[in-house]
């Protein structure tokens, strides 16, 4: 009798310690990847962000969304160039990127947010200061265009924000000193924010489990465990950039970094909140 009663009861005396370690804490979590596209895995994401705030954990979104952007750009006729990875983009792409990161994917975010019981509030790099970016080249020093790359972070409204309750959802465009509108890597920004504003966990959602070489799974790693991984040949492709990211950010003190696979339902909670965990997870 009551079994399943019990069980649930248990799961939830599992959670405690974590509740309590992170009650009041800051997560920043990086959207990205398939999680995007399904609407069912969206939903019980926008769940598991609410009930970190209403547990008294505060949750910050950032997001890109290049898979969108470049589905647009073919519906206006238009091909995206790829210079050494990075997407080339010239003053009518930043327009569509602009409309789709910071309107389409923004707003459909929020609002995911606000159906399950949140408060959220859609913001760009752009508002209040809150990036500063510098435009960069390739890696091969060719010409970007309106790319860039964040030089500081204003973490003012962010931190009024998620004090007064509201869930603050980012998108990865800001502007340079010149005033000029900037796309940026969404790792990137996700890294710098959680970097400025000391966060307890940096958590990116993928479409793998985490961090594999050599056919095997990492689980758990410490920094110079992270930094020997970080020059495998298996790390590669979006890998590269999420593992680049969070060893700096580690390094700038944010407590704990997240590789996880957003296409399981619940994965935030079951990282965060269970005692073995599902990602990869990287911390001093």
């Amino acid at each position: 009798m009551f079994k399943e009663e019990i069980k649930k009861a248990n799961t939830l005396l599992e959670a405690l310690p974590y509740i309590k370690k992170f009650s009041h804490k800051t997560l920043v979590i990086k959207y990205g990847g398939s999680l995007m596209v399904d609407d069912a895995l969206k939903k019980r994401f926008a769940e598991d962000v609410v009930l970190l705030k209403y547990i008294g954990i505060n949750p910050i979104i950032v997001h890109g969304g290049g898979k969108e952007i470049s589905k647009w750009m073919n519906k206006v006729g238009k091909e995206a160039v790829f210079i050494d990875g990075l997407r080339f983009t010239d003053q009518e792409t930043m327009e569509l990127t602009e409309m789709v990161l910071s309107g389409k994917i923004n707003n459909e975010v929020v609002s995911l947010l606000n159906q399950a019981g949140g408060k959220a509030v859609g913001l760009s790099g752009k508002d209040a200061n809150l990036f500063l970016a510098k435009q960069i080249k390739s890696k091969t020093n060719k010409d970007l265009g309106f790319v860039g790359d964040i030089e500081n972070v204003d973490i003012a409204l962010l931190n009024t924000l998620s004090s007064n309750g509201y869930i603050p959802v980012i998108s990865s465009v800001g502007r340079n000193k010149e005033g000029e509108t900037l796309n940026m890597n969404a790792d990137h920004c996700a890294e710098a924010i959680a970097s400025a504003i000391k966060a307890s966990k940096l958590i990116y959602l993928t479409d793998v489990r985490g961090v594999k070489v050599d056919g095997e799974f990492i689980g758990r790693m410490a920094l110079e465990k992270a930094k020997d991984v970080m020059k495998h040949p298996d790390i590669k492709g979006g890998m590269l950039p999420k593992l680049a990211c969070s060893i700096k950010a580690i390094e700038q003190g944010v407590d704990q970094v997240h590789i996880i696979d957003g296409n399981i339902e619940h994965t935030i909670l079951l990282e965060i909140f269970t005692d073995v965990g599902i990602g990869s997870m990287i911390q001093t």
